[in-house]
């Protein structure tokens, strides 16, 4: 998800990852390889339209999909011989072979994006209509030269991602939440919602576990935040994550939950369910939407209320923007200590804010001042993560709440990102600094044996 010069694949933060490298990206994996405009031509044309129509019409598909992509293989390629033979097709055997390839994308696997999916360096796939794919790489967008046939194609795509998951996506319910098979997060709009043609965003699941340490390899947070950080989880403080979309939460997320201890009962809630926890005891509970009758959905709020039933020793909820945050409060404020969420906010005093107006939409009548000392209480630390202009995302400040004066959550920073203004280039220039403040949880380290550790790390 982060890095320094060069980017890693994402967790961006490979997939997820979303960050630079020190090292060179890998190169891409020679099969599928990335189409060219003559690919694009050939797959587009008569020929392929011919072969693949001769296809789906002499296979038993719901026979073929019970099979592995290379136990059908053999099968289209000599129907693909044979047709080429039998129409006296003018194509070559390195076409028939992408021919048959693009056949089984679209069987098996997302059709012509197939290669970016198997592409590592690839972090976020993004679907405009049949004739608009981008990639983004090393944090950045590039318009890739692969295309659809036509906006059936897109539907088609979509439709079997969705009801790979049990869900549900046509013209009456024309947006959805899934995952692919590998666990990467996927959003579909479908026309008339989307005016240009189905849209497909894809969030890469990273093949890699990110870790607090390889992050500050990669710069995207100082050795001194990973010791404070590790602490932090270790003395089980309640800790919100807060970035703008794409900017790494979850990767982030993923990495904190690596310092929880083995013999802790989690319980994770999510939408699409893409956190990677390694410890034994893992409960991944998934939101459910309503069915074509409009019955039978379950929120995040109807999650986290059970969750509280099922005798957690921590709740991760994937991200909270809704009603749920006042369930959230409420568990962190009754013994479940060293949750953990993520929220979309630009800075520390914003992601406050939200977690204020989202406790009003479950609760109204309660006062302001009664939310804000419900989230004093509860929440110890907001970590902001930015993806900043050069595509590099850097844990910017380390925020943590000391209290209430008045009618005013107080709070102070024990980390932040200084950039440097007068060297103003591609790369963003700037240093981790530590306030070399006594945090507030010092007691709180105390009792975990762990304070001379804190404060030798915010002195350094």
């Amino acid at each position: 998800m982060f890095g320094a010069k060069k980017h890693m694949p994402t967790d961006s933060l490979p997939a997820d990852a979303h960050v630079r490298a020190e090292q060179p990206a890998a190169a891409p994996p020679a099969h599928p390889r990335m189409p060219t405009d003559g690919h694009e031509a050939l797959i587009r044309s008569d020929n392929f339209k011919k072969i693949r129509a001769v296809v789906f019409a002499s296979m038993n598909m719901s026979a073929a999909l019970m099979k592995t992509r290379e136990q059908v293989r053999a099968g289209i390629e000599e129907i693909a011989v044979d047709v080429a033979a039998r129409e006296q097709l003018n194509v070559t055997a390195a076409e028939q072979a992408l021919i048959v390839s693009e056949i089984l994308n679209d069987m098996f696997g997302v059709g012509p994006i197939e290669p970016l999916l198997a592409d590592e360096t690839v972090t976020d796939i993004l679907v405009n209509g049949p004739d608009q794919v981008y990639a983004e790489r090393h944090g950045r967008l590039e318009l890739t030269p692969l295309k659809f046939r036509d906006n059936a194609h897109v539907v088609n795509v979509a439709q079997r991602i969705a009801a790979a998951v049990g869900r549900r996506v046509d013209e009456s319910s024309p947006m959805v939440d899934a995952r692919l098979a590998d666990g990467s997060r996927v959003n579909v709009v479908l026309p008339p919602i989307a005016l240009r043609g189905a849209s497909i965003s894809i969030r890469k699941f990273s093949k890699r576990n990110i870790t607090l340490a390889r992050m500050a390899q990669q710069a995207n947070i100082s050795p001194e935040m990973v010791r404070v950080l590790k602490i932090a989880s270790a003395c089980r403080l309640n800790i919100i994550i807060s970035g703008g979309t794409g900017s790494g939460k979850t990767t982030l997320l993923n990495a904190l939950s690596h310092h929880i201890d083995e013999h802790e009962r989690i319980v994770t809630i999510e939408d699409a369910a893409e956190l990677q926890l390694q410890q034994p005891h893992v409960v991944s509970l998934e939101t459910r939407p309503e069915n074509s009758e409009g019955l039978g959905a379950v929120s995040q709020r109807d999650l986290v209320r059970n969750a509280l039933r099922m005798r957690p020793d921590r709740i991760i909820l994937g991200e909270t923007r809704g009603p749920e945050a006042f369930d959230v409060l409420q568990a962190m404020n009754t013994g479940h200590d060293g949750s953990m969420t993520t929220i979309h906010a630009n800075t520390p005093r914003d992601a406050i804010t939200r977690l204020e107006s989202m406790v009003m939409m479950a609760n109204g009548n309660l006062p302001l001042t009664a939310i804000r000392r419900q989230i004093a209480s509860a929440v110890h630390l907001i970590l902001q993560i930015e993806r900043m202009r050069d595509g590099v995302r850097r844990v910017t400040r380390v925020t943590e709440l000391a209290g209430m004066e008045g009618d005013v959550i107080i709070t102070q920073d024990l980390f932040a990102f200084r950039y440097d203004a007068s060297a103003y280039q591609e790369d963003v220039k700037g240093a981790f600094e530590s306030s070399s403040l006594r945090p507030v949880f010092a007691a709180r380290a105390a009792y975990y044996g762990l304070e001379t550790t804190l404060m030798e790390a915010m002195r350094t």
